[in-house]
């Protein structure tokens, strides 16, 4: 009998979550994962793999999660499997109980899964405007409500010392969970810890492995964590007048409307209304093109020197060194045409929400103009409504700590354009909109 530490732990999304089921259908570009119920889940094995990650950052040599290795010889396999094991994390349902079977019919509150929220994405190229190639295709992403809380279990053999660590770093304001993390999503908090020792034969028979045991004792969490590997930086902004993140829908006043989006209250036991929604993926866009310029500019990279668009392509977008090594960059081919170059990006951005409130939009009417006769097109008249909200924003930023200083430097340059005025963020930024005035901090 091996001794298990064993903890039922209930997070909570502080953002949305984008657990991929690595499928498409005909409705979203990239569904998530979904249980026997047509539930939201989070599979054990993700979980496990961050864990694994983050562990073996801190304990490079350990052996917790099990190893592959044959001796020198290669003539006995002395491979030993993980001492972790996690369950799959199941939603909550309005009685802060896990449905681990089938059900007959929903409840009100687990309808609301029924229909998730869509993330609209376009991406741009490095002037700032969508390219007409598929490379800058349009895409959509379903994503999880924030607010949605999640119950899973966490087992280790026979090491009390790496399970203390293993919930500590699931406290972590770095550990996020599913995927585009680097894009706002998969940030959430610890809600609750029960843990339980199960040392006897005996014990482990009687042991009840539901989701929904009240065995265990309460483990106090953790309070102010601060990062170990990410320097935090907080942006606290506030409109000098009207913005716009485009939700790329219209309504009945208007052809554009701002983005909007719900996040579950479990008080309550229903969506809460909408929120106004400043997507972390829209601020990580300007962020990074701006970044771009800066080290350009560091370096004495103008666009006079380059005579070429080749020579220029090497040093925008994924292709500029810095935005590489702060945003990341996809898988590509090395010279050797044969090794796969790719780096998943070094900074971590949370989505922010915040109350709408009533007559909280200024809608704009616009005509398009003819080029040739400067006169208005007939049946051109479009609408616009913004946001006219004058509320500070904080945004969450970490980097990693091992970032280039050039880079860095760059990245802080861009963030002084932000609270200066000089970086507008959102959509319909040539019309006004989105210039925001504030300060940043590092800790």
């Amino acid at each position: 009998m091996t001794k298990r530490e064993i903890a039922h732990i209930i997070i909570e999304a502080d953002t949305p979550l984008k657990v991929g089921s690595n499928s498409s259908d005909f409705l979203q570009d990239s569904p998530i994962q979904k249980d026997w119920n047509g539930l939201p889940m989070i599979l054990g094995t993700s979980i496990a793999g961050v864990l694994r990650k983050h562990y073996r950052d801190e304990n490079e040599n350990d052996d917790l999660f099990g190893f592959q290795r044959m001796d020198k010889k290669k003539e006995n396999d002395l491979s030993e499997g993980s001492k972790v094991i996690l369950s799959n994390a199941l939603l909550l349902d309005e009685n802060k109980e896990v449905n681990e079977g089938l059900l007959l019919e929903k409840s009100n509150f687990l309808k609301i899964f029924d229909n998730l929220p869509i993330r609209e994405h376009t991406k741009i190229d490095h002037r700032g405007v969508t390219g007409s190639s598929k490379e800058y295709s349009k895409f959509d992403e379903e994503v999880v409500y924030k607010g949605v809380q999640f119950k899973f279990s966490l087992e280790v053999l026979d090491d009390a010392e790496a399970f203390k660590k293993l919930l500590e770093m699931l406290q972590s304001p770095s550990f996020r969970l599913g995927g585009g993390t680097t894009k706002g999503f998969g940030k959430f908090k610890v809600l609750e810890i029960m843990s339980s020792v199960v040392d006897t034969a005996e014990a482990l028979a009687t042991y009840s492995s539901s989701l929904n045991s009240k065995k265990g004792s309460r483990v106090e969490l953790l309070t102010n964590v601060m990062p170990t590997k990410h320097s935090t930086y907080r942006l606290k902004i506030t409109p000098d007048d009207f913005f716009m993140f485009g939700s790329g829908f219209g309504d009945e006043q208007s052809d554009q409307t701002p983005v909007y989006e719900q996040v579950i209250d479990y008080k309550k036991g229903k969506l809460s209304d909408k929120q106004i929604l400043i997507p972390a993926s829209s601020i990580k866009g300007a962020l990074s093109h701006r970044t771009a310029f800066y080290y350009n500019k560091s370096q004495k990279l103008y666009a006079d020197n380059l005579t070429t668009d080749e020579e220029r392509k090497k040093y925008i977008d994924e292709n500029n060194d810095a935005v590489k090594a702060i945003f990341g960059h996809k898988k590509e081919l090395a010279d050797d045409k044969k090794t796969e170059l790719g780096q998943k990006g070094k900074l971590l951005i949370s989505d922010c929400f915040k109350e709408d409130k009533k007559e909280s939009t200024k809608v704009f009417d616009h005509v398009s103009i003819d080029r040739f006769t400067g006169g208005a097109i007939d049946g051109a008249l479009f609408q616009e409504k913004t946001i006219a909200q004058r509320d500070e924003w904080e945004v969450e930023i970490l980097l990693e700590n091992d970032v280039n200083e050039a880079f860095v430097t760059a990245f802080e340059n861009a963030l002084d354009d932000v609270c200066m005025g000089m970086l507008a963020l959102g959509g319909a930024t040539t019309k006004g909109h989105g210039v925001f005035s504030g300060t940043w901090r590092k800790s």
